[in-house]
C-alpha cells in the first residue's frame, strides 16, 4: 500500500487502514485502553473522583521514537545537615507535567520535569535512553510516586510523533533526594 501523492483511489495508506480498523472495533466493543491520555484526562476531572489528584504525567516520543529524556540543573545542599555547602545535579526524566503554553504560542509549551520515587523516597537515577530504565524493578525498589522539581523546560510541540499518558497522581513535592 501506498501514501505517494500518485495513489489511486483503491490504495490505502496506513493511517486509512488504521481508521477502518478503529471504525470496526468500536461497532462491535467498546474497547479503552486502560491506561491512555483519554482515560487519564476523563479520571482526573470525574465529579466522583476522591483521591484529589492534581496531574496528569506524560511521555513524549521523538521522531526516530525513542522516548525524549529531559533534563535540567538544580541547586541542592550539602547533606542532610546544616550545612550551608551547595552543589549542582543534574536531573534526567522522561517524565513530565505540562504547566503552561508560552504566551501567544500554540506549539510551545512549558513543561515540568518529574522524577520517579520509589517507596524510600529517592530517586533510583538514570542513565538510558529508553523509559523502563527510570523504573528499575528490584535494583532500585519499586516505583511509588513522582516527585515535582521545579525544574521547567520550553520545549516545541511540533518536534515529537508520540505521546503515552500515565495514571493521574498527585507529584511529591521536591525534597532533595539521594541518588541510590
Amino acid at each position: 500500500m501506498s501514501c505517494s501523492s500518485s495513489k489511486k483511489h483503491d490504495d490505502k495508506c496506513v493511517r486509512d487502514v488504521v481508521k477502518e480498523i478503529i471504525a470496526a472495533q468500536d461497532q462491535v466493543a467498546n474497547d479503552c485502553c486502560d491506561v491512555s491520555c483519554g482515560r487519564s484526562v476523563r479520571e482526573l476531572l470525574s465529579p466522583t473522583a476522591t483521591n484529589g489528584n492534581t496531574t496528569v504525567p506524560f511521555i513524549l516520543y521523538c521522531k526516530s521514537c525513542k522516548p525524549f529524556i529531559g533534563s535540567g540543573v538544580i541547586r541542592q545542599r550539602e547533606g542532610q545537615g546544616q550545612s550551608n555547602n551547595t552543589f549542582l545535579r543534574c536531573l534526567e526524566t522522561p517524565i513530565f507535567k505540562a504547566k503552561k503554553f508560552v504566551d501567544g504560542s500554540k506549539n510551545c509549551v512549558k513543561l515540568e520535569l518529574l522524577l520517579p520515587v520509589n517507596m524510600g523516597g529517592n530517586t533510583p537515577g538514570s542513565g538510558g535512553d529508553e523509559v523502563c530504565d527510570f523504573f528499575p524493578g528490584n535494583g532500585g525498589g519499586p516505583i511509588r510516586n513522582l516527585m515535582s522539581t521545579g525544574v521547567c523546560i520550553t520545549v516545541d510541540l511540533d518536534c515529537f510523533c508520540g505521546i503515552s499518558c500515565l495514571e493521574p497522581t498527585t507529584p511529591l513535592p521536591f525534597s532533595m533526594p539521594e541518588e541510590d
